[in-house]
Order: C-alpha cells, then sequence, then structure tokens
C-alpha cells in the first residue's frame, strides 16, 4: 500500500537514513505549468532543521525530478523524482537495532516482516511525508487553475488553543524533555457541488483515510464533527439563494452532504499524538522478548504539528484532485 489515488495516482519509496526518498506521480494532465515557487515553499515549511521549534536534522530537501517535465511543463507522462537525505546520522540509532522503542512502529514492522530498517525508523519514519508534500504540491498547482485553494493551521497545541503562545508552549516542553500533541483544521475553499462518490467512495471517508495515513495523526472530524449533541434546529444547514445560485445559510455539514460536496467550504480536523521518543532512559523490551533499557539519541521533533500543517494540506490537494477527476471520468 504505497500507492495513493485512483486516477490521479502517487507511489512514494524509501527509508529515513537511505540514500534518497522519492516518488512517482502518475495522472497530472498534460502542459500544467510547474510552479517551482509554490514547490520551494511547500517543501520550506515541512523542512526539517528549519527552526528552534523542530528537529536539528538538517536536509535541504531539494526536490529532483527525473522524468514527466519538459520545458517547465508537465508531459502528461509519469512524474518521477528523488529527494536526498544528506544529514541522517545513523550511528544515533545503533543502540536501537534489537530493541523496541515504546510507541513506536518498530514492534509492528519488526511483528509483520520479521526485518525493519532500525535507522531513525526506516520506512515508518514521518521523513517519507518530504514526499508527499512535492506529490502534493503539483497536484495544488492543477487545482489552482480550477479557481480551488487549501489552507491549514493549527488551531490547539498541548492544551493550548491561544496561537499566539503555540511557540512559547513548544520550547517549554522541550526545556521539560517532554512532547505535545495538538490539532490541524484545513478549510479547502472552490471545490464545486457534486464531487464524491456514495457509498464506498464518500468524499468525507477519502479525506479522512488521507489524513489518518500521515504519521501520528489519531483522529479526525469535519464539519461540526463530534461536537454533534445539539438539537437538530440547531445543527441543519437551511438553502437559501445567493446571486441566484442555491447556498446554505450554515455550513455545519463541512461541505459535505451525502459523501458528496455541497460547494461549501470543506472544513475538517485532524488530531496528532504527542511524538513518542522522549530523551532520556526507556524501559521496553528487545527482539528477543527480555526486558533492556535503551536511551534514545536521535534528533526529533516536540510536536509535529509545526511541520504536519502543510503535510495535511497536501494529502487534502491529493484528494480532492483524486475526486475530481473521477468525477470527470464518470460523466463521459
Amino acid at each position: 500500500m504505497n500507492t495513493f489515488g485512483t486516477i490521479f495516482r502517487v507511489t512514494d519509496f524509501g527509508e529515513s537514513h537511505g540514500p534518497a526518498i522519492g516518488g512517482v506521480v502518475d495522472g497530472i494532465p498534460a502542459g500544467i505549468e510547474v510552479d517551482y515557487e509554490l514547490l520551494c515553499d511547500w517543501m520550506r515549511r515541512r523542512r526539517p532543521g528549519s527552526s528552534p521549534l523542530v528537529t536539528a536534522r538538517n536536509e535541504a530537501d531539494e526536490v529532483r525530478f527525473l522524468s514527466g517535465i519538459y520545458d517547465g511543463r508537465t508531459l502528461g507522462t509519469p512524474i518521477g523524482f528523488i529527494i536526498e537525505n544528506t544529514d541522517a546520522h545513523t550511528k544515533s540509532y545503533d543502540n536501537l537495532a534489537d530493541a523496541f522503542r515504546p510507541g513506536h512502529a518498530d514492534y509492528t514492522y519488526h511483528a509483520k516482516y520479521g526485518i525493519r530498517d532500525h535507522r531513525g525508523g526506516g520506512r515508518a519514519s514521518a521523513r517519507e511525508t518530504a514526499v508527499r508534500v512535492a506529490a502534493g504540491a503539483l497536484a495544488m498547482m492543477v487545482l489552482k487553475q480550477k479557481g480551488i485553494s487549501i489552507s491549514a493551521r493549527p488551531v490547539q497545541i498541548g492544551a493550548t488553543t491561544d496561537a499566539s503562545l503555540f511557540e512559547q508552549v513548544i520550547l517549554d516542553a522541550k526545556r521539560k524533555s517532554d512532547t505535545l500533541g495538538g490539532i490541524v483544521e484545513c478549510v479547502v475553499k472552490g471545490v464545486p457541488p457534486g464531487i464524491g462518490e456514495p457509498i464506498f467512495g464518500k468524499l468525507q471517508s477519502r479525506i479522512a483515510a488521507a489524513m489518518m495515513s500521515i504519521n501520528a495523526a489519531k483522529g479526525f472530524e469535519y464539519g461540526q464533527g463530534f461536537d454533534v449533541s445539539r438539537p437538530g434546529s440547531e445543527y441543519v444547514d437551511n438553502f437559501v439563494v445567493k446571486d441566484g445560485a442555491i447556498s446554505f445559510d450554515a455550513n455545519h455539514s463541512g461541505g459535505i452532504l451525502g459523501g458528496i460536496s455541497t460547494g461549501n467550504d470543506i472544513v475538517f480536523r485532524v488530531a496528532f499524538k504527542p511524538i513518542a521518543t522522549r530523551t532520556g532512559k526507556l524501559a521496553t523490551i528487545n527482539t528477543n522478548g527480555e526486558r533492556v533499557e535503551i536511551e534514545v539519541k536521535g534528533r526529533h521533533d516536540v510536536c509535529v504539528v509545526p511541520r504536519a500543517v502543510v503535510v495535511v494540506e497536501a494529502m487534502a490537494a491529493m484528494t480532492i484532485l483524486d475526486a475530481l477527476m473521477l468525477d470527470t471520468a464518470r460523466r463521459l
């Protein structure tokens, strides 16, 4: 399951401490002008080593295209690219070759495959999300031509919902050698009504699946989400006509009804868990089932939320573009 999408498809590959990570994007229409400024901006927003709030691993995250683009435009053929890993400190993970870090995928990968790359989490590392961001940026270039915009932001970090305090609470947790979880909200504007494939291809279920595939994602809600313990009279979105077009007087549904877009903003939120890795000694078990004590020495985020924002946008872009292309195919 390393391929995402139906018509717009992305296959990504690579491990955290391998020579490179990369992807193959198929289904992008021919003739799309490649917006390198948008691509670089998205990669910068996810890039490690960019501020005191994120991991000190310092990767340039430069995307090197291998195919599918000529003279600044897409060819309609598969777009292959790689992102080199240049700052992996592999020796920091030598003591984890036979031990499982609590809260990570070390044990489950070992249970599934009988072998794993312990360096930086291998394939399970959030390093892989750089590929998603690059592919999502390509999808966004197509969506912009359709008048669709996507914008995400942190709305909670730890117990704090005041955005002006987010940086401070992350730095406080860092000083205490602790970690924090949080919530990202995303708004998609400009999706026309009628996009989404019932019954098992509902738009919200496809967005949810995309979001829950992101590392450390633990929860998803759209519209009012779990805040639905209220009278129906307070929840319904009543029809109105604005400028001769059908619309709604509210958007409790989050822009989706019956799994199909209403034309309103699509609004959803993704909850991310605290990073499992903390500095200091940790009690765990090894591959023989023996109790051992480990000390994690690698470089890690205190909170994934700041860098997860653009990953959420990327996965939303890929999902919406694929849904639009599926709808076009259905109308042939």
